[in-house]
């Protein structure tokens, strides 16, 4: 009986354990949840533009204003099931900044200083170089 109960007890320790670990994973990469004002269910990534109520061109501009530095990329996306622009921008320091903005009311909803970036785009352009004039 008592090792029934231990069973009993070690199951819902472990349910509980799976529940908090899934909802960690599901956070952005700062730990915090995305909340924007438009919300993504089904629609294909093709009708994202449609979908947006501020243009890619005005994300960057609201950005730039804000972040300084030098834009490296910027891209409309799916995140915690809202629709938002996330912009990255080179940092006089050799960080990147990325930037998430709110597709519908044009707020910044986060910002994460990412070092790691620095070293995964140098790796990405030797691997280029490697294969160039093999066509």
């Amino acid at each position: 009986m008592k090792n029934q109960w231990i069973a009993i007890f070690g199951s819902g320790v472990m349910v509980i354990g799976l529940a908090v670990a899934g909802t960690s994973f599901a956070d952005s990469g700062n730990g915090q949840r995305i909340h924007g004002a438009i919300p993504v269910t089904n629609q294909s990534e093709a009708k994202f533009p449609t979908m947006a109520k501020i243009t890619l061109n005005q994300a960057v501009q609201r950005v730039a204003a804000s972040t300084p530095g030098r834009v490296l990329k910027a891209e409309l996306e799916e995140e915690d099931g809202f629709l938002v622009y996330s912009v990255e921008m080179a940092q006089p320091d050799q960080s990147v900044v990325e930037v998430k903005l709110d597709a519908g009311s044009g707020k910044i909803l986060a910002r994460r200083v990412d070092k790691a970036d620095r070293r995964d785009h140098e790796k990405e352009d030797h691997e280029s170089d490697d294969h160039e004039g093999e066509d």
